[in-house]
Formats: C-alpha cells, sequence, structure tokens
C-alpha cells in the first residue's frame, strides 16, 4: 500500500543520513598535535621514558589517521558507494581497532549489503566500546526494526531516548513511531510521532508519518491538518505529500480537493509513482 511505503519506507534515508551526518562530526574531531616525521620522544627531567613505556604521540596519530578515514568511508557511503566505504571502515579499524563509530558505520554498511549477521556483530561492538552512546544504540534500534524484530527495536529505542545527555530524541522518537507504524501498532505510532512533532513541529517527514497514521486511524481532519503544514511550505511539498493529501480529501469526500491535489501533482511530479497511481484512480493500494 502505497501510503504504508510512504510511512515506513520514507524516512529512511533522512535517518541514515543523520546517522552519516553525526558520523561524519565524530570523524572531523581532531586528535592532538602529531609530532614531527622522524622526531624523537620528549625526554623528562628523570631522563627517557623505558623502552616498553607506549608512545601517547603514536595513538594520537593512529586515531587521527583512523578518523579521516572514516570520514571518506561516510562520505562514501553517502554517495551509494558501499564496497568502496567499506574498505574505508576497514582502514579505519587497522588504525585504531576500538574506534566505536567504525563499527557502527561496518554495522549500517553489512545491513545494506544484506548481511545482517555482520550487520549486528558491528552494531552491538560499537555499544560495546561505547555503552552509554544514543546514536549507537539508535542505530542498532533501526536495524533491528528492518529486520521486524519490533519488540526489541521498540526496546532499545526506549534505552536511546532515555539516554542521559542525548541530543538526538527527537529523531529517535521519529524512527520508533515509524517502526512501531510498521508492526501496525497505529496507536503507538500516533503517540509517538505526536511528540516527535511537538519538539520539531517544522520537520516535513515527522509530520507526512503523523498524517499518514492519522489517515489509517480514521482520524481524518487530524491528518489533513498535518499535511497541509507541508504542503503550504514550496521547498516541502514532495509526491508523496501531495497525494497524502489527495487522498485524505478522497477519504472525506471533498472531490474538488482530490482534483487539485492530482492536478499539482501531475504538473509538478508527472513521472511519479504516486502520479501515476492518481491516474489509474489507485487510492486504496
Amino acid at each position: 500500500m502505497t501510503g504504508l511505503r510512504g510511512a515506513v519506507q520514507g524516512p529512511a534515508r533522512p535517518l541514515l543520513a543523520a546517522a552519516l551526518a553525526m558520523g561524519l562530526a565524530a570523524c572531523a574531531a581532531p586528535g592532538g598535535p602529531a609530532p614531527a616525521p622522524g622526531a624523537a620522544p620528549p625526554v623528562s627531567e628523570g631522563g627517557p621514558p623505558p623502552a616498553s613505556a607506549p608512545n601517547p604521540g603514536d595513538a594520537a596519530t593512529a586515531d587521527r589517521r583512523a578518523r579521516v578515514r572514516l570520514e571518506l568511508a561516510s562520505l562514501y557511503f553517502s554517495r551509494g558507494q558501499h564496497s568502496t566505504a567499506l574498505e574505508e571502515v576497514k582502514l579505519a579499524l587497522a588504525a585504531n581497532p576500538d574506534l566505536p563509530e567504525a563499527h557502527g558505520l561496518r554495522g549500517l554498511i553489512l545491513a545494506t549489503q544484506g548481511d545482517p549477521v555482520g550487520a549486528e556483530q558491528a552494531l552491538k561492538r560499537a555499544q560495546e566500546l561505547k555503552p552509554r552512546d544514543g546514536d549507537a544504540l539508535h542505530n542498532y534500534a533501526w536495524f533491528l526494526c528492518q529486520q521486524r524484530r519490533y519488540a526489541e527495536a521498540d526496546a532499545a529505542f526506549e534505552r536511546a531516548v532515555t539516554m542521559p545527555n542525548y541530543a538526538e530524541v527527537t529523531r529517535t522518537l521519529l524512527a520508533r513511531g515509524v517502526c512501531q507504524a510498521r508492526d501496525g501498532r497505529w496507536a503507538d505510532a500516533e503517540r509517538t510521532l505526536s511528540r516527535a512533532y511537538e519538539l520539531d513541529p517544522a520537520n516535513p517527514t515527522t509530520a507526512y508519518n503523523l498524517s499518514d497514521v492519522l489517515l489509517r486511524r480514521g482520524e481524518l481532519e487530524r491528518a489533513r491538518f498535518y499535511v497541509r503544514r507541508i504542503n503550504q511550505v514550496p521547498e516541502a511539498v514532495s509526491a508523496q505529500s501531495l497525494w497524502l493529501a489527495a487522498r485524505i480529501e478522497r477519504r472525506l469526500g471533498n472531490i474538488d480537493g482530490v482534483q487539485n491535489f492530482g492536478r499539482q501533482l501531475r504538473e509538478r511530479f508527472p513521472q511519479s509513482p504516486e502520479s501515476l497511481q492518481f491516474e489509474r484512480g489507485r487510492f486504496d493500494d
């Protein structure tokens, strides 16, 4: 059903982009200054350090090298170059095997490549290395949702939003609401998405999914309100939002409204699947 696909699959790309953006931010975090090539280690007043003592400069250099590789991997992944991204992640982990963001990105890549076993192992390793990281838990929860392990996903999303100082609560609420909708838990999805909307009313992805859930619950006037908020902003309008509005107007018996949104679909998005469905009258698919 088109509406359900919009509600479930529509946000997947923005969520993934958000995960990548945070990965890039972590990768860009600079390490300490690197010693000049060939420079001798600093000597303390008590004499040179024992030969077996680790060199902090070496560790900092390796960590910086790993984060540069991770940033490249994130960029390749965002461009859909998954194999190249995975190679860069391997190089990052070779430089720093305990970099949690690298394991997390490796999990996302493997999930995209259809390796759920490897993906889960990598995502769990990221959590082991950074157990209080809400971002890592969010990514694992979304992976579980994609695997249709809905109860586990819901519990993981709940843990993520209750993490102290977690800055991406709204993003996780959106993902949780989408996952609950995928599971057919419409009342739970409405509550979760409503909370996400309260925190970020300007997010068109949240408004779209909340409107779609309300349509499925028969809350037609409320569904109309949220999708109208999207379609009133020219840069936020999409084929999906116009098609959702047309379906709501049809359920309300507003034929003029249906034709108006259909006309906009034909004019603005003539090659879209939504425009084709409108032309074929497939409102209930």
